[in-house]
């Protein structure tokens, strides 16, 4: 117990200067501009794609997703991990991504829907109260320090 607590713990501490590597390796490729891959969303759904941007929120709590957007201004996509197979470190917001997925469409119920905005994920409700939200699933990430 105590020595998986003290494993936790120092994926959720990260020193200033390292890159810290979650999921699968990325590919070598050069990563296509966030807004792009927002402005054309069909392009990329269900196609593998490597993005970059910062993080403007993350989930608090678990560590279990993100807000990317191509700027720290900007709204962004909420990024889940695949099969929710690893998770970034709680105090993330702020730090540079490089993620490699696939651009999603989910309906969320009504139920989801208010955990996840709890959360502080930012969904646009339908009239019924479920949300249907453009997101991204990755399936590897980098994170940098924000310089």
């Amino acid at each position: 117990m105590l020595l998986s607590s003290i494993a936790l713990f120092a994926t959720l501490v990260v020193p200033s200067d390292s890159i810290i590597k979650r999921g699968e390796a990325l590919p070598n490729a050069t990563p296509v501009p966030l807004a792009a891959v927002l402005g054309n969303a069909d392009r990329y759904v269900e196609t593998p794609v490597l993005v970059e941007g910062v993080i403007v929120k993350s989930c608090e709590t678990k560590g279990c997703w993100m807000q990317l957007a191509p700027t720290k201004d900007a709204e962004g996509v909420r990024v889940t991990f695949k099969d929710y197979g690893f998770f970034i470190p709680l105090d993330a917001a702020g730090m540079k991504v490089r993620a490699y997925g696939i651009v999603t469409r989910t309906t969320h119920s009504k139920s989801d829907a208010d955990h996840l905005i709890g959360e502080g994920a930012k969904l646009v409700r339908n009239a019924d109260g479920t949300a249907t939200e453009l997101g991204f699933e990755a399936r590897g990430v980098e994170l940098r320090p924000a310089t």
